[in-house]
């Protein structure tokens, strides 16, 4: 198969997600005004680096990637069962070329709750992050959406069952709520303290704070870029060896 037919089959796959880009634009949003309402006090402890909004609108940008990236992993459970997956797999697309169309396609949609969350929080007064730190946050944000749909993926190849949706949304909650997604660390006590320190996507999250909190640095960006392209290649790789490993 030709590299044009490849990008061909990519982009088809790509285009068919687009029919879910509305879904879950609201709940990022949803979290962001909820939490800032009940825990906006927070701010006030001392130590605390800035306005508890600005604090937390990365982590709801981060939070509404990882539900849209494990949505293509329900998507993917419903086609399974439909049987629509299974002629995809006889196509003549080459099983990484289907894969980068499911994760690209999550990619491109987790932009879309991610641009909402902006709107609404730099109406109620979240500071500007200068462009720089805009697009640092929102290349997160793709980042993030890639690596939920990837483990999404695998799980519905794992499990060829919309019944894995929770595990799905629930590990991508997990891993994003397991960091300094409410406080800074060293606010935090026992054993959370502990998973932030040493979960990957703590640095995720200090990347997008940049800008929302303090200035835009490569200090800052390059250990959530590096955290992102690791998890990116355990999780595509476990996508990519469910897929090999599907009987047709």
């Amino acid at each position: 198969m030709g590299w044009r037919k490849s990008m061909e089959a990519t982009w088809a796959l790509v285009r068919r997600a687009a029919n879910e880009l509305l879904r879950g634009v609201l709940a990022p949003t949803i979290f962001f005004l909820g939490l800032t309402s009940v825990f906006g006090a927070l701010d006030n402890l001392a130590g605390f680096p800035a306005p508890y909004k600005d604090w937390l609108i990365p982590v709801s940008l981060l939070q509404g990637a990882g539900f849209t990236g494990a949505a293509t992993g329900v998507n993917l459970a419903r086609d399974i069962e439909q049987g629509w997956f299974d002629r995809l797999l006889v196509s003549p697309a080459p099983r990484p070329v289907i894969l980068a169309g499911l994760v690209l396609s999550a990619a491109l949609r987790s932009l879309i709750p991610a641009i909402f969350l902006l709107i609404v929080g730099f109406a109620i007064g979240v500071q500007w992050p200068g462009l720089d730190g805009l697009l640092i946050a929102l290349l997160v944000v793709m980042g993030m959406g890639t690596v939920a749909a990837c483990w999404g993926t695998t799980l519905a190849l794992k499990y060829r069952s919309q019944s894995a949706a929770p595990l799905m949304q629930a590990g991508m909650l997990l891993l994003v709520l397991t960091t300094t997604a409410y406080a800074p660390l060293a606010l935090l006590t026992g054993w959370l303290h502990t998973v932030a320190r040493y979960n990957p996507v703590t640095q995720v999250v200090e990347a997008a704070r940049q800008g929302f909190i303090g200035s835009v640095t490569w200090g800052n960006t390059w250990p959530g870029l590096v955290a992102l392209a690791g998890l990116l290649a355990v999780l595509s790789a476990l996508a990519l060896r469910g897929m090999h490993r599907t009987a047709i």
